[in-house]
């Protein structure tokens, strides 16, 4: 497989982890699945890890060019963009592939916080802490960390919600809760 062909293993590969889990899926059913031999597989990555590894960076970064274009289409103040996460995520919620978030999955299956894999879904998580605490500041809150970390522990549980329940006014709820953290953080 030529160096050009790396990115589509890896979104083949994406939709195959999405689909079936991170240790579920063996290298057979990969190479099936991505119509990747093992050896074209393993020229590009040493372990499956690492293979695990590019998935996640590379959904990571589909995931919040996303994410902060849609909160920035959403909303126009810091303010705004705060709550619009929930809109967002209620999108994606409905979206026909949905299947909970695949870094709490990755992180649930590789539970050792050393573990690379487990490393990759801190990165993301840290990554949409980062802009959160961002709007927050922006929005001029009392603790931009604190509500922070409020808000993306709503859409956690948001995120853990709809899979197990369905989409249906998981997002809204979570909304209506973070509505009242923001305006006490504003006050």
């Amino acid at each position: 497989m030529s160096a050009s062909k790396k990115p589509q293993l890896i979104e083949k590969a994406l939709i195959a982890f999405n689909k079936g889990g991170y240790q579920a899926v063996g290298m057979d059913r990969l190479a099936k699945e991505t119509q990747t031999s093992k050896t074209s597989i393993y020229k590009h990555f040493a372990t499956k890890d690492d293979l695990i590894i590019a998935v996640l960076d590379h959904r990571d970064e589909k995931f919040r060019n996303w994410f902060v274009r849609r909160l920035e289409e959403l909303a126009n103040t810091p303010k705004d963009q705060l709550l619009a996460v929930f809109d967002v995520i209620d999108e994606w919620f409905k979206e026909e592939d949905f299947k909970s978030c695949m870094f709490i999955r990755a992180s649930c299956e590789y539970p050792d916080a050393d573990h690379p894999v487990h490393q990759a879904t801190k990165r993301h998580k840290r990554l949409l802490l980062t802009h959160v605490t961002g709007l927050a500041e922006q929005a001029g809150t009392k603790d931009p960390g604190a509500l922070a970390r409020q808000i993306l522990m709503l859409k956690e549980g948001a995120i853990l919600a709809a899979h197990i329940e369905g989409p249906n006014g998981v997002a809204a709820n979570a909304k209506s809760a973070a509505k009242l953290l923001v305006e006490d953080a504003t006050a």
